[in-house]
């Protein structure tokens, strides 16, 4: 609850930032916007270390194969990762490219999920057969 906290302090702290220096020096409002984009990401990175164990708990209990949360793991991060992108575009004003980064992500994610696919008609055909 305290990160969240912080997480919208910085939020807000940036947005008037952005919205003051707008008005002065319109080129540095996106830089500032950035920065404070990132100061963001690196604390919810910091975060994700329970993430990882929590996955790794449920890995040892089901036996499942450790590849496929990986690549479930994978397949967050590029979402996240993608709408992050696409959003430092739109907020820029470049629409065309904030498009571009979502199609490509989802191509990615479809990509990276094929293993998981095929796995999972492997089990749907074994317990037909």
């Amino acid at each position: 609850m305290e990160i969240l906290v912080k997480i919208i302090g910085i939020a807000i702290i940036t947005t008037v930032a952005v919205l003051i220096i707008k008005q002065l020096k319109p080129e540095l409002a996106v830089v500032v916007g950035l920065a404070g984009s990132i100061i963001i990401v690196i604390i919810i990175v910091n975060m994700l270390g329970s993430v990882f164990n929590i996955f790794d708990g449920i890995v040892e209990r089901t036996g499942v194969d450790k590849e496929l949360f990986v690549v479930v793991l994978k397949i967050i991060g590029i979402g996240y990762l993608t709408e992050f992108s696409a959003n430092l575009c739109l907020d820029a004003g470049v629409n065309s490219m904030a498009d571009k980064i979502m199609l490509a992500g989802k191509v990615v994610i479809m990509l990276m999920a094929l293993p998981i696919i095929n796995n999972l008609l492997e089990i749907v055909y074994g317990l037909m057969v």
